[in-house]
């Protein structure tokens, strides 16, 4: 089985877009890390460590303290598929977080998108 390209990349890559999406929308850095931390248990110097040693996704989710079990609540549809249908676990996890981020530049409350 091959690997899919994106679980080469390093996290720390894709991060400002995460970011960038948020911001364009009114929405915070600081949002975009709360969400992060609550899906991986991360805690904030955690996760600025791992962007630092630019981690791939793959070794991003691998090594995630604590994956929110919330997570399973997390539905729709991101890049056209259905994110609880996704059968590959890393894959799954990168869909997850795209669609907490979608959420989030959608303007959801951050109760809502933390499945509180």
């Amino acid at each position: 089985m091959t690997k899919h390209k994106i679980y080469t990349m390093s996290f720390a890559s894709v991060y400002p877009h995460y970011v960038t999406k948020a911001e364009r929308k009114g929405r915070t850095k600081t949002e975009v890390d709360e969400i992060i931390r609550w899906l991986t248990g991360y805690s904030q110097e955690a996760l600025e460590g791992q962007l630092e040693k630019q981690t791939d996704f793959e070794t991003f989710f691998a090594e995630a303290p604590k994956m929110n079990p919330s997570r399973a609540l997390i539905k729709g549809v991101v890049c056209g598929v259905r994110v609880e249908n996704i059968e590959e676990p890393t894959m799954q996890e990168i869909r997850y977080l795209d669609k907490l981020i979608d959420e989030l530049a959608k303007g959801k409350a951050m109760a809502k998108i933390l499945r509180a």
